[in-house]
């Protein structure tokens, strides 16, 4: 595992790396292939941004966030990323297994072929009522 932590507008402290490179570790046990991270921590202005990047085998993918928080921004981008590689992990198993991925599994259940689906009765909306209204007013004063 490589990770390299970049700062940008910001003072580099131990704290802050050692922090970064725990969470990133975390993510090694959802890959199969060594990743490499590239981490940038930036400061614009009042918000603290943080941008990763890893690469694993064939897997390359990036989260960006920006909070008032560095280490919450630290935190969120690392929850997106985990997302991501189990999304990419589920889809690629699902494919191997000539199964059923979890976008085809939910149209499969959403409309049954043998059910017929009566339309939606129409709603007249607020602004409709309104200016209905308003045309009634405007010929009673005729």
């Amino acid at each position: 595992m490589n990770v390299s932590i970049t700062f940008r507008h910001v003072d580099s402290s131990d704290a802050l790396k050692r922090y970064t490179e725990e969470k990133i570790s975390k993510l090694q046990k959802f890959l199969r292939q060594p990743m490499t991270a590239k981490v940038t921590l930036i400061v614009d202005r009042l918000k603290q941004i943080a941008e990763v990047r890893i690469s694993s085998g064939g897997a390359h993918l990036e989260a960006k966030e920006s909070t008032n928080d560095m280490y919450a921004s630290i935190d969120v981008v690392l929850g997106k990323l985990e997302r991501q590689i189990r999304a990419t992990k589920g889809a690629a198993q699902a494919k191997r297994r000539d199964g059923e991925t979890v976008r085809k599994a939910a149209v499969k259940r959403a409309v049954p072929v043998d059910v017929e689906v009566e339309p939606a009765p129409r709603i007249k909306t607020a602004a409709k009522i309104v200016k209905k209204a308003a045309k009634r007013a405007a010929k009673a004063k005729r």
